[in-house]
């Protein structure tokens, strides 16, 4: 039954194991790629998995096989005596064990890890099991039984061909005999276990590799210090200055060095190899290979850094649960000025005004929360949080007032950003640019986060930038490092709250110039509108040229320069507004108000004045969740006739504002004016001919303006001519600072973490870029480019799902950990050191080498540049031993291999020996057909194995 089994499985597979006809390319499992398929068939107690391993080898041809004629030997025969690459770098361990030709072969395994096939009977019987259904089915891919435990990864078959079979067995042993720990022991065992009857023996080829493990480089100090915890500011390696990630590992990322000596080729009888005397000298060896071993997570400060701040997004306090809300609980009257601050301006009372101002009130909090813990107890000390804020407002150390002004205008974004690929990562990582207030706070809370009292500290350094944001907006004091304009909807939302603060302080700024009456010492300020709205200034008196020079924002008759509503009545008459429904030609004698400048191309269609551009009030600035409330309401509206109407007056609120304030300057126009200013491609112009023969240019409005119920129609019949200075405000600075500073206020440690993470990755990505641009290692560039297109799309979305962020930021370490891995080989082969140009290109591509590739060749061996620093490396290990106990000084003095060796030798005792014994004989009988004979032995500190693959003759035994 479980023949039965295994050859169904063998046929439904379809395995012959024929090869293409194409050499064994050197490399290939270094290349190749390993794949499989498994099933389970179960007999008497146990369940057992049957897993074919196939090798994807490119170019390889696994539709057009050929039939092998019939003295032709299966390809793991044909290969047992090939040499292209008797030590794979990278290869399953069956592979390195019996054959390197072996590119697909079938294990069968107990499917339980608790199962294990350890009688010697039972594997017998799977042994013959197998070689019945090999031959019935005619499968010439090796089959392999493991037996014992999983452990041991011990593993017994056989192949199958045309009038062959090869057996594949093994010895696995703990403590191994003296008498096979060297070369002249091992043939002992091939020559036996062929069992040859020819008399001489064909002679036996060999290959030999020792491998020697470094692990002392005590005399090569990293060169990565651990930065200085106690500093504020400094230029220590790992950096710890405001503004900059650190980077690098604290510890040496290469735990070991292996070197392999390799003697590909010898014949029996060149090398003397035994239990007194050895010719095996690893600088002798023709060839040397080097991998190295990297240390299993080495604490790194960049990484350390990102994943500490990601902890902040999992945090659940608020900032008041963080710092104590006892810290706020005074007794008697001061509490009461904080409670009632508001009520308190409004009382009489003989203490002047501007000490009871909100603004006092809150700074006075400050100071109380700082009496009332102490300056020990505060999360930050006096001198980080002040180096932090002037880092982060340098406007602030100004103390003259037009300083001051100068150079928050000039940091607010005046100058036009860089355009190049770094600057603009902001954009794809919707966090904020390099140069901007919300990307140094990102800088700021992480590094606070990790030095300097972790959440306390950050929430300790928030509420401490509230207060700076109230202040400023009260003061009107413009925010530096933020852009001129509207909220930039391609950064993070705290970053757009940030820059609707400031246009509320702008908005604030100027009006409250205006009523200080330095409005004709300002310069002509710049008007909303649409290009059409440009134009030259011309006019005869100089009083309405002033008049043209100011804002909407600067005009300033009385203490209220808006009107919320149009409710003064009296104003109306005095301008004549009552009349607005009356006649064109009773418009034409109302006063013009609100002008800006003459159109300087456009005149008016009726009363043929020139048509003068309005004062207009700007659009709101919106960040995008006011947009998305917004979109909200229009679309909870319905699609009712109602519903349309009120959602289309709501959208036209601006352009309602915009011909109020078109009417106020030009008394008499009509719509036509005003859409050949606002929309001119809604006004059509044609030429035609007129009664007496002439060409005319006449002009009519778009079809789209013409449509019944049109808006523009109803909104300039509802308009009334009222300059902007008059006009209720489109944009209320004073309630959309206030909502801006309650958001900022009530912020978590963690829903600032979440903000600034995309910040924080950007810094992070343009660190490593900087790093990698010293190195220059190609498979660092192409994961910069995965990193940099997988945080585009993750961080895309509001809230990204913290399982990909982990992902990003594990990205992020490991290109840190190859980094530092090249900066600790570049120091230990002394490249920048190398003074020869040529030698030095050499290293650097053989550390580069080493950074990608499992195991890399020493061009030269022991004789090339970077073979003699290998060899330093080792004297120097041997020279500086540590002084070991007086037992282990005992043990050593009796080791065979250092009598063989020696105990002046240049290198230590090898880890590991790997000999492979090859020969081709005829077995079993002395007329049998010469086949290939091969047997693997590999000896370290832990074990023994022997792993032998022997071929018989079937057919003339």
């Amino acid at each position: 039954r479980f023949i039965s089994k295994i050859e169904e499985v063998l046929n439904d597979w379809k395995l012959i194991g024929i090869s293409s006809g194409k050499p064994l390319e050197k490399g290939i499992f270094t290349t190749g790629t390993w794949e499989e398929k498994s099933d389970e068939i179960s007999f008497a107690d146990f369940k057992f998995s049957v897993t074919h391993h196939y090798l994807v080898q490119e170019p390889c041809d696994r539709d057009g096989k050929e039939e092998l004629g019939e003295d032709a030997l299966p390809l793991p025969m044909q290969d047992l005596l090939c040499m292209n690459n008797d030590f794979p770098p990278r290869a399953h361990c069956l592979v390195r064990w019996y054959v390197y030709g072996l590119r697909e072969f079938v294990v069968i395994a107990p499917a339980a890890n608790n199962d294990a096939v350890v009688s010697e009977s039972k594997c017998n019987l799977l042994l013959s099991s197998i070689s019945i259904a090999l031959g019935n089915t005619g499968c010439q891919v090796p089959l392999f039984v493991q037996i014992h435990h999983k452990w041991r990864r011990m593993y017994v078959g056989e192949c199958q061909g045309p009038g062959v079979r090869t057996d594949f067995e093994m010895v696995h042993l703990r403590k191994v005999p003296s008498q096979y720990t060297h070369l002249s022991g091992l043939l002992d065992i091939f020559k036996t276990k062929i069992g040859c009857p020819l008399t001489p023996l064909p002679p036996v080829s060999m290959a030999i590799r020792l491998t020697f493990v470094l692990q002392d480089w005590q005399q090569y100090f990293w060169p990565q210090q651990p930065p200085d915890i106690d500093a504020l500011v400094g230029g220590e390696v790992g950096g710890l200055e405001f503004g900059k990630l650190p980077f690098g590992a604290c510890e040496d990322p290469i735990s070991e060095l292996h070197l392999a000596t390799t003697w590909p080729h010898l014949a029996e009888g060149i090398i003397v190899d035994n239990d007194v005397y050895s010719d095996l000298d690893p600088l002798q060896a023709p060839q040397w290979s080097v991998r190295v071993r990297k240390a299993d997570n080495p604490q790194c400060l960049l990484g350390d850094f990102l994943t500490e701040f990601f902890k902040l997004c999992r945090r659940k306090e608020s900032t008041d649960e963080i710092l104590g809300r006892s810290a706020f609980d005074e007794e008697g009257k001061e509490v009461a000025d904080i409670t009632h601050a508001l009520s308190k301006l409004t009382e009489p009372a003989p203490v002047p005004i501007p000490k009871l101002s909100v603004t006092n009130m809150v700074h006075s909090a400050k100071k109380k929360i700082r009496k009332h813990r102490g300056v020990d107890e505060s999360p930050l000390n006096n001198d980080v949080l002040n180096t932090i804020l002037l880092f982060l407002f340098p406007d602030a150390a100004d103390k003259l007032a037009d300083v001051f002004e100068n150079r928050a205008s000039a940091s607010a974004g005046n100058n036009p950003p860089p355009e190049n690929e770094d600057y603009n990562l902001f954009s794809q990582f919707k966090s904020a640019p390099s140069d901007s207030l919300t990307y140094k706070l990102a800088l700021c809370l992480c590094m606070i986060n990790f030095y300097h009292g972790g959440v306390k500290g950050v929430a300790h350094l928030w509420q401490e930038f509230v207060l700076e944001m109230r202040y400023r907006w009260e003061n009107n004091y413009l925010i530096p490092g933020l852009a001129n304009g509207s909220p930039d909807l391609r950064c993070c939302l705290l970053h757009q709250k940030l820059q609707m603060l400031n246009c509320c302080i702008e908005r604030k700024k100027a009006r409250d110039e205006g009523k200080r009456g330095s409005v004709s010492d300002r310069s002509p300020g710049g008007a909303s509108g649409d290009g059409a709205k440009g134009g030259d200034h011309s006019g005869d008196n100089p009083d309405k040229e002033k008049e043209f020079g100011k804002s909407w924002e600067s005009w300033s008759d009385s203490e209220e320069e808006f009107f919320e509503c149009l409710s003064d009545t009296e104003d109306l008459k005095g301008n004549g507004q009552e009349n607005g429904k009356k006649g064109a030609k009773e418009s034409v004698n109302l006063k013009p108000e609100g002008r800006l400048h003459p159109h300087g191309k456009l005149m008016l269609l009726h009363p043929g004045e020139p048509l003068y551009v309005p004062i207009t009030q700007e659009p709101a600035p919106m960040t995008e969740d006011l947009l998305e409330e917004q979109s909200e309401v229009l679309a909870k509206l319905g699609t009712s006739a109602e519903g349309a109407h009120l959602r289309a007056r709501m959208q036209s609120a601006c352009l309602l504002s915009d011909m109020e304030s078109f009417k106020a300057a030009n008394p008499g126009c009509c719509l036509e004016d005003f859409v050949r200013w606002y929309s001119p491609r809604d006004y059509i112009e044609e030429e035609v001919v007129d009664e007496k023969g002439n060409k005319v240019i006449r002009g009519e409005l778009s079809a789209r303006m013409k449509i019944p119920s049109n808006m523009w129609v109803e909104a300039w019949e509802t308009a009334k001519p009222v300059p902007a200075r008059r006009q209720k405000r489109l944009f209320d600075d004073t309630r959309e600072a206030e909502k801006v500073l309650h958001y900022l206020a009530v912020q978590k440690p963690a829903d600032l973490a979440r903000h600034l993470l995309p910040c924080i990755i950007h810094a992070a990505v343009l660190k490593v870029k900087e790093e990698e641009a010293v190195e220059d290692i190609s498979s660092v560039k192409k994961i910069i480019k995965q990193i940099i297109s997988h945080s585009s799309k993750v961080l895309r979305f509001p809230s990204p799902e913290d399982k990909k962020l982990e992902e990003i930021i594990a990205q992020i370490m490991s290109v840190e950990a190859i980094i530092a891995r090249a900066r600790s080989l570049k120091a230990k082969f002394g490249v920048e050191k190398c003074e020869n140009e040529e030698e030095k290109d050499d290293l650097q591509r053989f550390v580069n080498s080493l950074l990608e590739q499992p195991e890399v060749s020493v061009v030269g061996a022991g004789r090339g540049p970077a073979g003699s620093i290998i060899h330093k490396l080792f004297v120097n290990a041997q020279r500086v031993p540590a002084v070991p106990p007086l037992e282990e000084e005992l043990r050593r003095s009796g080791s065979q291999e250092e009598r063989r060796q020696g105990v002046q030798s240049e290198f230590p005792p090898p880890t590991g020996r790997e000999v492979i014994l090859r020969t081709s004989v005829p077995r079993p009988a002395p007329y049998s057909k010469a086949l290939p004979q091969r047997m693997y032995s590999v000896l370290t500190r832990e074990d023994f194995r022997l792993a032998g693959a022997f071929s018989a003759d079937t057919t003339f035994f």
